[in-house]
Formats: structure tokens, C-alpha cells, sequence
């Protein structure tokens, strides 16, 4: 299975892993990892059920440094390393028919920094082969760039898009205020749903399955789904100009505070685009051989940061930089993230919930992946976002139950239902 493309900040080396039966796969060293070009993404269906266990392990001699698993709602996985650091095993289980983005980080036999990002997709509970849809976030309050995820229970090919336009219907998104809206297919078993512009501040979404009883495909029919409340908070907007070394906070349009930043110098600059706050941690490490930088070197670095607000899953932060304040709101000197003093960075953390959109520009850094990389849906425009989706405006066949002998042909929408 091909990596994911590697990262800044946080980010690995290409890496190529197998897959096995027993787990998630061992790791060994691609000899074209550098400069290689960007591998499409890939996700690998483990013939193991929810419960079974999941272990990273090294192929060849070497040492894991850290292991991380999320699902694509951001909920980690518990995991315990070996005692000699050779193997990583889950102490949660895992969930039937949900994917999963997996972090490793390792040295090899010569100490040489080397990791991976890898997807895998555990197969649907055997009990219940209907279709469901498993929505995200979950239920709580955000901001007003949150993006509503669909995991299904089983993947609807893009070859079926008669079925897609069913399922697509009957996944009903509404909110108060009233906004447009659509899905967007991410890959065969997971779809995202974002307004056209953000949320409204202090929205109400509620996301409903309509799938209960329905043929979707020939012969296939949904099952049951939990419903989806959460709220929107305050529309806070963080936009960070790198050539001014300077971020601009705005609650609800109103400029709340100004930030001398640093972000990323030549060499490790900055993504650009848009980013939505996917957790905090009061308390993160980092260390430099996590991108490569090799120890003794004068750029390594080996340091314990605070109020870390992470906007991709590679590892980029927005945190507190006191070993740059003298270069804030003057020059661009970190590894990626964006710095600022602890007292910037405390309000900063305080203030920011998940689903807050945090912007870079004129960083000359890479556009922010859409979806590989945390929540960069935003930076697709409307047009391409509708693209994504299997109504595209066009008429098709309604939902039909699967007692329903007929069925009329009604337009597709792209407002949400009310």
C-alpha cells in the first residue's frame, strides 16, 4: 500500500507499508521515498473484525518512536508500545466498517528518522449487512467551519451512481439558520457535507439517515443510523498574513486581537490556504527527526510546547514560540507552525474551538490538501465542491422503500431538507 505524501512540520517520509491479515501491516524503507512524486491515497480493507487487534511492527531492525491511530471523526485509539519498542498494539477496540489513519514514526538500525502515514478501513459487522452512515462530528458545540462527515457502513462505487444519488438523498442535513449545502463523495465509503460559505454563528445542525428500509442498490437495502445534533459557536476567524508576520482574530467579523507571528522559514514554509482547528493539546513534544532533521544538526530540535492548536494531521500548530519572540512580527524562522508568545498563544487556545478556521497566505508554502490532511475542504470552490457530489443538479429517481412498487422522478436537491 502507498504512503501518504510526505508533510512539514510533523510530516514523515514517503514510505511504502504491507498490509497483512493479522493487523495493520509492517513498515520497510522505500528507496525512491525522496523526491518521489505524490502517491495517490490509498485504503486497505483488513479482514478482521472491530475487536480483533491491530499492531504496528517494524519489518527490519529499528526502533518505533511513536504511534498514533484516528479515525476520520478524530477519535484516537488507545495503544500501548512493547517494551523494547519494537511493536505497537491497540488497548481499544476498533469499530466495525470505520477507516482509520495510522502515524508511525521510527529509527532505523543506522538511527536514521524514518515514518509513514498510512489508511485502512475495517471491515462492516457480519450481523448487519444493511448500508448505514455513521455521522461526525460529535454532538457538541464548534465552529463555523466544521465539516459534517458520512461513514458508511459499506463503499458505494463512483461506477454506481444511480446508487450514490439515492444514498446522497437521503442523507439529510438541515440547520437554523437555513443554509445551502451539499455532500461531497471523499471516496467510496466516506462523504463530507459543508455549506457553501461557513455556518452561521450559533447555528443548529441536525443530520438525519433516511436509509431505514430504503433500496439503495439491486437488492440492497439501508439500515438504521443515529441522528446528529451539535451547535455553532462564535464565528471565530484566524487569518495569519506570513509576509506581515501578523495574525488577525475576528469573532463574529469584529477584530478581536492582533498576533505577531512567525511561520515557516525557507525550506519549511507554511501550507497556505484554508485549515480548521481539529483539537488542542496544552502540552505537546517536538522533535526535529520527525521531519527529517537529523540530530546534532544546527536545526534539530528536541523541545516541550505549549498551548499547541493543531490544524493538520501531520502536525502543524498554531503554539506558543517563546524561543522566537524576538523574530515575531519581523521574520519567518519555524519549521511550519505558526509561533507566537505564551501569552498570545494561551488566549489564542482558549479562545479557538475545533471547527474554527485558521487561514495562511502569502507564505509561499503548498496549498492545504482538501481532505489528506485534516479539514482543508474549504479551499475547494463551490463549483468543484458540487463536482464532488452525485446529484450535481441533475433529475434523478427519488428514494424508494422497499415495499414501494413505483416510483416518480423528482429533481435533485442541493439546500438542505426541511
Amino acid at each position: 500500500m502507498d504512503a501518504f505524501r510526505a508533510e512539514r512540520c510533523g510530516g514523515l517520509e514517503q514510505q511504502l507499508v504491507r498490509a497483512t491479515a493479522s493487523g495493520a501491516g509492517s513498515m520497510v524503507r522505500s528507496p525512491s521515498s525522496r523526491g518521489a512524486a505524490r502517491p495517490a491515497a490509498h485504503t486497505v480493507v483488513l479482514p478482521t473484525d472491530a475487536a480483533g487487534p491491530l499492531e504496528i511492527a517494524l519489518a527490519g531492525p529499528g526502533l518505533l518512536t511513536y504511534v498514533t491511530v484516528h479515525d476520520g471523526h478524530g477519535r484516537y485509539v488507545g495503544g500501548a508500545m512493547g517494551s523494547r519498542g519494537h511493536h505497537w498494539g491497540n488497548t481499544e477496540p476498533l469499530r466495525a466498517g470505520e477507516t482509520y489513519t495510522v502515524r508511525v514514526g521510527a529509527q532505523d538500525a543506522a538511527g536514521t528518522p524514518v515514518g509513514v502515514t498510512m489508511a485502512f478501513r475495517t471491515a462492516a459487522a457480519a450481523r448487519d449487512e444493511r448500508l448505514t452512515a455513521e455521522f461526525g462530528p460529535r454532538p457538541g458545540t464548534y465552529g463555523a467551519g466544521q465539516i459534517v462527515t458520512a461513514s458508511l457502513s459499506r463503499p458505494v462505487p463512483a461506477g454506481d451512481p444511480a446508487a450514490r444519488a439515492r444514498l446522497e438523498r437521503a442523507l439529510q442535513v438541515t440547520s437554523e439558520p437555513a443554509v445551502e449545502g451539499a455532500w461531497h463523495w471523499v471516496d467510496d465509503s466516506t462523504l463530507h457535507y459543508r455549506p457553501r460559505t461557513y455556518w452561521p454563528a450559533h447555528a443548529v445542525v441536525h443530520v438525519v439517515s433516511g436509509l431505514d428500509g430504503v433500496e439503495v442498490g439491486e437488492h440492497e437495502y439501508g439500515g438504521p443510523s443515529e441522528d446528529l445534533r451539535f451547535t455553532v459557536g462564535d464565528r471565530i476567524e484566524a487569518l495569519t498574513d506570513a509576509a506581515a508576520h501578523e495574525m488577525t482574530v475576528r469573532r463574529n467579523g469584529r477584530t478581536v486581537r492582533t498576533i505577531p507571528v512567525t511561520t515557516g522559514k525557507e525550506g519549511f514554509l507554511t501550507r497556505s490556504g484554508i485549515k480548521v482547528v481539529l483539537g488542542k493539546e496544552r502540552k505537546v513534544r517536538m522533535r526535529g527527526d520527525t521531519v527529517g532533521i537529523k540530530r546534532g544538526t544546527s536545526e534539530f530540535y528536541d523541545l516541550p510546547v505549549f498551548y499547541a492548536t493543531r490544524v493538520t494531521w501531520s502536525g502543524e500548530y498554531v503554539h506558543a514560540a517563546p524561543w522566537s519572540v524576538d523574530a515575531q512580527g519581523e521574520e519567518n524562522v519555524s519549521h511550519g507552525c505558526t509561533g507566537m508568545s505564551t501569552a498570545d498563544a494561551a488566549w489564542f487556545f482558549d479562545t479557538v474551538r475545533e471547527g474554527d478556521v485558521v487561514s495562511v497566505v502569502n507564505s509561499g508554502g503548498e496549498p492545504m490538501a482538501p481532505f489528506a490532511n485534516g479539514f482543508g475542504d474549504w479551499n475547494l470552490t463551490w463549483d468543484a465542491w458540487l463536482a464532488g457530489s452525485a446529484l450535481g443538479g441533475a433529475t434523478d429517481a427519488p428514494l424508494a422503500s422497499a415495499s414501494a412498487t413505483t416510483s416518480a422522478h423528482t429533481p435533485s436537491r442541493l439546500l438542505p431538507l426541511t
